[in-house]
C-alpha cells in the first residue's frame, strides 16, 4: 500500500514583498493579497469540523502576534488542537532564518525566541519535532548541526540545486542521513533530511485556494463537468510518479503554499473529497491510501521502516534552478543592512549580558525603562530569508533597519542603567553609533571626556579604537591613572566624502584599549592644547609596513600589494589585491531571460573587468601604535591598508562608490586577491561563522 501524507500548510514570510505588519494585517493588498491573521482565523475555525483534519504551523513571530489577540475562549480551543496533535508547530523559529548570510548565534537566538513562546505556552505538546526550511536559497551545514544539538527529529527543506535533484531522484536518495559537524562526535549532529517533491507547492492541479484556479471536485453524478474520476486518476499518476523517487512506500504531498488558507474551507472541503474518493477505490484493488498528516507523522512511519540512509557531509551550496540561475546574489545583495544586522546582533549580546549583570536595576534605573526583549524580536525578524539575505523591497528594508533601530535605542537605556549601577555613577552616557565613518558629535566637541569599553566575550580583548575628534594632540589614561599610548591621524580622504555633513572630525583618535571578560574598561581622554599632532615617521623602505608579526609590501610600480610576510614563520606569499566589477546580465538574450540581481549573481562573462591597473599610493602613514597606506584605485574606489602594532592580522578598510551607472552597465564590484599559493582549487569558507567547509 502506497500511503499519501497530505500535509496542509501555509508559508508565511516574514516581511518580503511586503512589511511584517501588512503581511499579518492584511495591509496594502495592491503589493501582494495575503493577510495572516486570516489564515490563522480561517484555519482554527476549519480544524474544530473534522478530528481528522491537520494543520503545521511555521513562524512564530505571527504567531505570537494573533494569540495576543485572541480571547480565552479561542485560546482554549487553540490548545485543545495542539494537545490532540492537529495542529502542529513545525521548525518553531521566530522566522524561518537564512541559512547563507546569518551568523549560528543569531539563529539560536530567534530559536530560542520562538521555541521558549511555545513552551511556556502549550508545554511539550507545543515543543517542534521538525525542522522546515522549505523556502531559504540552499542549506548550511551549520544549521542542520544546530538543529540536530537541538533534538529535532529530522529536517524537511524545498530547494536545493537542480543537477543534485535530478541525480537524486533517478538514485532514490531524496532522503538522506546529514552528518553535520565534523568536529561533534556522531549521533550528535547527525539528522535525517528529506528535500520535499514540489518545493514546498502542492501537485500540478491540487491546490485549491482562493488565489488558485484548479478545480475543484464536482462531485454531483447530474452535473455535466462531474470530474470525480478525472481529479481522481489525475492523483493517482501524480502519487506513483513520485513514489518512484522514494525509498518507502510513504510519501508526503505539502498541500499549500505562499499566505494561502486564508479561505481555508476550500482546502479542507476538496481534501475532505479527495481522501474519500481516492480511498474508496481500495475496495476495488487500488493500493494508494491517503491521510491527513503532518512532518513528524511522516518521519515516524519512515523511522518504522528501518532502513539504511545515503551519507551527506557537506552543504546545499550553491543553489541553481537553471543553468543560469544560480542563487548567490543575495550572499552580498543590501551590504548595509547585513552589517547592520552583525552590528545589532553584537549589541544584543552586550544587552543579555548586561541585563543580567545588573538585574532589576538595568530594566529600571536613572535613565528610564529599557528592555532587551524589542532588539531580540527586531533581531529575530532580521534573521527571516528575506531580510538579512537581502532580497525584500526597499520599504520593507527600512522597516527592518526602522525595527533594529527602535531595539537598539532600548537597549541604550538597559545598558546605561545597568553600568551606572555597576560603575557607581549615573554621568550621562552616549553611544557612538557611526564610528565607521568617523562621526561622533560628543567626542568632537569634548575637551575632556571618560569612555566605557565593555567586552562581551569570555576572555581578555585587547582592540584599537578609533574616536572622531577635532584636537591635535590628547592624552588617554586608564581608570588608575596610567597613561596610555595614544596618536592623532588625519581622517581619510573617502570616509570624509561618505559621511558628507553628517560630522566634521578632522582627525581620528586611536588607541588600544583592554577590557576583562564580560566586563568594563574606563579610559579618561583629554585634549592638550598647543601641541602638535602626533607626527608619522618613515619606514626604512618606502613600500613596507611591518609590525613584530607580519612584513607587507607594496609594489612601487603599481602601488598594489605584492607579497606578505608571516616573520614568526619566515613565510612569505606572492600575494596581489585589486577591485574588478562584473557586467550584470539583462537576461535578453539567447540563453535565459534571467538578469542578475538581488538574488542571483549572472554576470554576462566570467572574467572581470579591472577598475584600475594600479593604484595611486596618497600616503603611508607610521606611528607607533599604527601603520597606514591610503591607496587609491579610481574615484570611486579606494582602501586604507592598516596594520597596528601588536595585531597578527592586516585590515584592509575599503570605500567603494557611487557606483558609475551613466554608461547604462550593471556592475557586480569584487575586490580579488591573487597568490601562489599551490592550493590544486581548493579553499575553505565557515558554515554561518562557526565550522569550517572545505570547497573545490
Amino acid at each position: 500500500m502506497l500511503n499519501v501524507h497530505l500535509v496542509p500548510h501555509t508559508h508565511d514570510d516574514v516581511g518580503w514583498l511586503k512589511t511584517v505588519d501588512q503581511y499579518f494585517y492584511g495591509g496594502r493588498n495592491n503589493i501582494q493579497h495575503a493577510g495572516v491573521q486570516y489564515i490563522l482565523d480561517s484555519v482554527i475555525d476549519q480544524l474544530q469540523k473534522d478530528p481528522a483534519r491537520r494543520f503545521i504551523y511555521v513562524e512564530t513571530a505571527f504567531f505570537y502576534r494573533w494569540w495576543k489577540q485572541q480571547s480565552q475562549s479561542t485560546r482554549r480551543i487553540v490548545t485543545q488542537l495542539v494537545d490532540e496533535g492537529r495542529l502542529e508547530f513545525i521548525n518553531g523559529g521566530w522566522c524561518m532564518s537564512d541559512e547563507a548570510t546569518t551568523h549560528y548565534s543569531a539563529v539560536i537566538d530567534q530559536m530560542t525566541l520562538g521555541l521558549r513562546f511555545l513552551n511556556d505556552t502549550f508545554g511539550e505538546c507545543g515543543r517542534p519535532r521538525v525542522a522546515w526550511h522549505i523556502d531559504p536559497f540552499g542549506h548550511a551545514r551549520e544549521h542542520a548541526s544546530i538543529f540536530a544539538q537541538m533534538g529535532y527529529d529530522g529536517f524537511f527543506f524545498g530547494r536545493l540545486d537542480y543537477q543534485d535533484k535530478s541525480r537524486r531522484m533517478k538514485t532514490k536518495e531524496m532522503e538522506m542521513l546529514w552528518r553535520a559537524s565534523e568536529s561533534l562526535k556522531p549521533p550528535l549532529a547527525d539528522l535525517f533530511t528529506g528535500v520535499l517533491p514540489n518545493g514546498y507547492n502542492p501537485p500540478e492541479g491540487f491546490c485549491w485556494d482562493q488565489s488558485c484556479d484548479d478545480a475543484p471536485f464536482q462531485d454531483d453524478p447530474d452535473l455535466e463537468d462531474y470530474n470525480v474520476n478525472e481529479i481522481v486518476h489525475k492523483f493517482l499518476n501524480a502519487s506513483h510518479k513520485q513514489a518512484a523517487f522514494y525509498k518507502t512506500n510513504h510519501i508526503i504531498m505539502t498541500m499549500g503554499s505562499d499566505f494561502q488558507y486564508e479561505n481555508a474551507n476550500l482546502w479542507y472541503k476538496n481534501m475532505d473529497k479527495l481522501i474519500k474518493y481516492v480511498n474508496a477505490l481500495q475496495a476495488k484493488g487500488s493500493k494508494v491510501n491517503v491521510l491527513y498528516s503532518t512532518p513528524s507523522c511522516y518521519l515516524q512511519e519512515l523511522n518504522q521502516a528501518n532502513l539504511t540512509w545515503p551519507l551527506k557531509t557537506d552543504d546545499f551550496f550553491p543553489y541553481a534552478d537553471d543553468a543560469h540561475d544560480f542563487w548567490t546574489g543575495y550572499f552580498t545583495s543590501r551590504p548595509a543592512l547585513k552589517y547592520y544586522e552583525r552590528l545589532s546582533n553584537s549589541r544584543l549580546q552586550t544587552c543579555n549580558q548586561l541585563e543580567v549583570l545588573g538585574g532589576s536595576k538595568s530594566t529600571s534605573g536613572p535613565f528610564g525603562e529599557g528592555d532587551s526583549d524589542t532588539m531580540r524580536r527586531a533581531m529575530g525578524v532580521a534573521q527571516h530569508h528575506d531580510a538579512v539575505s537581502g532580497t525584500e523591497k526597499q520599504h520593507v528594508a527600512n522597516d527592518y533597519a526602522r525595527r533594529l533601530a527602535t531595539g537598539w535605542a532600548h537597549c541604550e537605556v538597559l545598558v546605561s542603567n545597568s553600568l551606572a549601577y555597576l560603575s557607581g555613577s549615573a554621568a550621562p552616557r552616549v553611544f557612538c553609533e557611526n564610528l565607521n565613518i568617523s562621526v561622533c558629535p560628543l567626542t568632537e566637541g569634548s575637551h575632556k571626556f571618560s569612555m566605557n569599553v565593555y567586552n562581551p566575550l569570555g576572555r581578555t580583548v585587547r582592540w584599537p579604537v578609533r574616536l572622531p575628534v577635532n584636537g591635535s594632540a590628547y592624552n588617554v589614561t586608564d581608570a588608575n591613572g596610567k597613561a596610555v599610548d595614544c596618536e592623532v591621524i588625519a581622517v581619510s580622504t573617502s570616509t570624509q566624502e561618505v559621511r558628507r555633513n553628517r560630522g566634521y572630525a578632522k582627525n581620528e583618535l586611536v588607541f588600544q584599549a583592554q577590557a576583562p571578560p564580560l566586563g568594563y574598561s574606563t579610559y579618561i581622554i583629554s585634549r592638550v592644547q598647543g601641541q602638535p599632532p602626533s607626527s608619522s615617521f618613515k619606514t626604512k623602505s618606502p613600500y613596507v609596513i611591518q609590525n613584530k608579526f607580519l612584513k607587507v609590501r607594496f609594489d612601487p610600480n603599481t602601488g598594489l600589494l605584492s607579497s606578505l610576510t608571516n616573520l614568526e614563520t619566515q613565510q612569505t606569499i606572492r600575494l596581489t589585491q585589486n577591485f574588478y566589477w562584473y557586467n550584470a546580465s539583462a537576461g535578453n538574450n539567447k540563453e535565459s531571460r534571467q538578469p542578475s540581481g538581488a538574488y542571483i549573481f549572472r554576470p554576462n562573462s566570467s572574467d572581470p573587468f579591472i577598475i584600475s591597473k594600479t593604484a595611486g599610493i596618497e600616503m603611508i602613514s607610521v606611528y607607533n601604535t599604527v601603520q597606514e597606506v591610503t591607496q587609491r584605485f579610481s574615484p570611486w574606489v579606494s582602501q586604507v591598508v592598516r596594520l597596528y602594532d601588536d595585531r597578527k592580522e592586516l585590515e584592509l578598510e575599503w570605500t567603494v562608490g557611487p557606483v558609475p551607472v551613466a554608461d547604462g552597465l550593471g556592475k557586480e564590484v569584487i575586490t580579488r586577491f591573487d597568490t601562489d599559493i599551490k592550493s590544486t582549487g581548493y579553499f575553505y569558507t565557515d558554515s554561518n561563522g562557526r565550522e569550517v567547509l572545505e570547497r573545490r
